[in-house]
């Protein structure tokens, strides 16, 4: 690659045996992708179509499945493009844009489930008070906090680091995350403070508020009667399994960088898809099996097509 495309360009050096199992890959990420736009439109379909799940924790899930489309499509089609290109490369300003919106929508997805986790404390725990709280517009103030604040932050970031040198071209990785820490010549201690604001401010706390709100929900409903606990157990056990796997996933994400280890690039490869897998493609699953309103809808929607197909 010449200097001027260096200066330009960078190569994600992530893939394994590319040019051996190309279209292998190709064919299974483009039907991962294929499954996580169907299965999440299907379950914001039945939402929106069903008056009796336009309350607030059907909207929150809703939000956070279209969150999971708007995730996997910053991703998968230029993963797509890669398989079959000669050269896995994007340019700075492309790989600026990927990180900043791949972050900021996982930063959304916590602030989300911070959401959800208010909106079954509140239901649970004070249910004569539930529809003064959660009226329209405090929802439509947590979905514009959960995407247009983390959005923000990002997007300022990305700005800060737009003009900065690069000394490395080359990540080792298959699309633009973390990563992209380690080809800029400086660590700016500012940019690293902010960066670590950012992490605490909407991925540290959210989680935090979480698992504040299950316990004090646990709390609750252990002293209460088993029909509350029932309800309890069917509406927040769902959050809590995408919560939990969540953040593990991105905890991993943001270790592995800071360690800068040579990890070989396969394990590399099957942790850093799991990010990006598994919660775009079991998300609907979970809520679509676990939700007892929303599993009634799906069942017949697939009855109505099974005859229709008959």
């Amino acid at each position: 690659m010449d200097k001027e495309l260096n200066e330009t360009y960078l190569t994600l050096d992530g893939h394994v045996e590319l040019h051996k199992y190309k279209y292998l890959y190709f064919i299974i990420v483009f039907v991962v992708y294929i499954l996580i736009i169907c299965f999440n439109s299907t379950i914001v379909y039945l939402i929106w179509k069903h008056p009796n799940l336009h309350e607030p924790m059907y909207i929150f899930i809703a939000a956070l499945l279209f969150n999971s489309i708007l995730f996997s499509t910053n991703i998968y089609p230029k993963l797509l493009i890669d398989f079959l290109s000669e050269k896995q490369i994007i340019s700075k300003s492309a790989c600026l844009f990927q990180f900043v919106t791949l972050y900021s929508l996982v930063d959304s997805e916590f602030l989300l489930l911070a959401a959800m986790a208010y909106d079954r404390y509140v239901s649970i725990c004070k249910p004569l008070q539930y529809p003064t709280i959660m009226k329209k517009t405090t929802v439509n103030r947590f979905l514009a906090l959960a995407w247009l604040l983390p959005a923000c932050q990002f997007a300022g970031l990305g700005a800060m680091r737009a003009n900065q040198k690069l000394c490395s071209f080359t990540l080792k990785v298959i699309f633009c995350n973390n990563s992209i820490y380690s080809l800029f010549c400086v660590t700016s201690k500012v940019l690293s403070f902010y960066g670590v604001f950012i992490l605490i401010n909407a991925s540290v706390l959210p989680v935090v508020f979480v698992v504040f709100t299950y316990t004090r929900i646990l709390i609750i409903c252990y002293h209460s009667r088993a029909e509350v606990r029932r309800k309890a157990a069917q509406t927040c056990l769902p959050h809590l399994l995408v919560l939990i796997n969540y953040f593990f996933l991105n905890t991993y994400d943001v270790v592995t960088v800071r360690l800068e280890s040579d990890m070989p690039n396969i394990p590399r490869l099957i942790m850093t898809l799991q990010l990006v897998v598994y919660n775009p493609l079991f998300n609907p699953i979970i809520y679509g099996l676990k939700m007892k309103e929303i599993s009634k809808h799906l069942k017949r929607l697939l009855f109505r097509y099974n005859n229709a197909e008959m």
